[in-house]
């Protein structure tokens, strides 16, 4: 293992006890682009200027008392897709991606891979955004920080148990703090798969051992693929079934339908070469969480 792998692996695992180190280096290496072709008229700089003011909200902001190097940056995508704009107020929608790499190889897996359709916000050219933890005036900015969160949570728990639990919580206080800004996306029966949805979900001590299961599914999983493919799919397999303990406590819960988002493809692919027990199990598994996709997972067998 090499040691910037190493560091990285110690680190995130002690988390928020790592507090008191002086921090170097921010956290985040985000592609942030913005697609404003739905949108008519001949000022169009401002799009680029919002583009740029997000990109270095998100990449040169601290957002946690960790140290990180350049190579140990967690590499994200968040795509703006602006519907309209009038009077200065967008709306629009987010997709949302983050990745990590897999550990001796060159493969990197999605983490995070959700749609928010629910994006409205006030923005002039040339505004600085600005963010206050202790008072959220800013709907743009406290969407880019919630996800941030979710981001750096959704990182976190692949290196340590729970890792991201502090992510988790912070994003919680972010919504709850947002209830002011009568902005939509933030509010309990507005939707289930809105951002106020998902974090509910990740802080359900009903679904904690599902987010336990992506150390599991990652660290003793993915990561040991170039070591012993068998026993780390195994150990992928072995855990599956907390999907379906999960799905059956908060039936269709966004939270299972975003892992599933992220991950199906790769499950696909990664028992092809399993045994045809293990096979069966999975696509049991998978059939009984998410019975619309069943062909997609019987394509395992092929």
């Amino acid at each position: 293992m090499n040691m910037n792998w190493s560091k990285k692996i110690v680190m995130l695992a002690m988390g928020m006890f790592l507090s008191l180190l002086v921090a170097t280096g921010q956290e985040l290496n985000c592609t942030f682009t913005i697609n404003s072709d739905q949108v008519q008229g001949s000022n169009k700089s401002v799009f680029t200027t919002l583009q740029n003011s997000i990109s270095e909200f998100i990449n040169n902001r601290k957002w946690t008392e960790l140290s990180f190097e350049q190579e140990e940056k967690i590499e994200c995508t968040i795509s703006m897709i602006v519907k309209k704009v009038e009077n200065d107020l967008f709306t629009a929608e987010l997709q949302v991606q983050s990745r990590r790499p897999v550990y001796n190889a060159s493969y990197t897996t999605t983490l995070l891979n959700f749609r928010d359709n629910d994006i409205v916000f006030p923005y002039k050219e040339f505004d600085v955004l600005e963010f206050n933890e202790n008072m959220v005036t800013s709907n743009l900015t406290a969407i880019l920080t919630y996800y941030v969160y979710l981001i750096l949570g959704y990182d976190m728990d692949t290196y340590s148990r729970l890792g991201g639990s502090p992510y988790f919580r912070a994003a919680e206080q972010l919504v709850a703090s947002a209830q002011t800004l009568d902005m939509p996306g933030w509010r309990a029966f507005e939707s289930t798969r809105n951002r106020y949805a998902l974090i509910n979900n990740l802080n359900d001590e009903a679904f904690q051992k599902f987010r336990s299961y992506q150390y599991e599914y990652h660290r003793l999983g993915l990561d040991e693929m170039t070591r012993n493919v068998v026993n780390a799919r195994a150990k992928i397999s072995d855990g599956l079934p907390l999907l379906r303990e999960a799905n059956r406590a908060r039936p269709s819960a966004v939270i299972i339908t975003t892992f599933l988002d992220a991950k199906t493809d790769e499950i696909i692919n990664i028992f092809k070469k399993a045994t045809e027990e293990e096979k069966k199990s999975v696509i049991e598994v998978l059939t009984d969480v998410n019975p619309t996709q069943s062909e997609r997972y019987e394509t395992i067998m092929k």
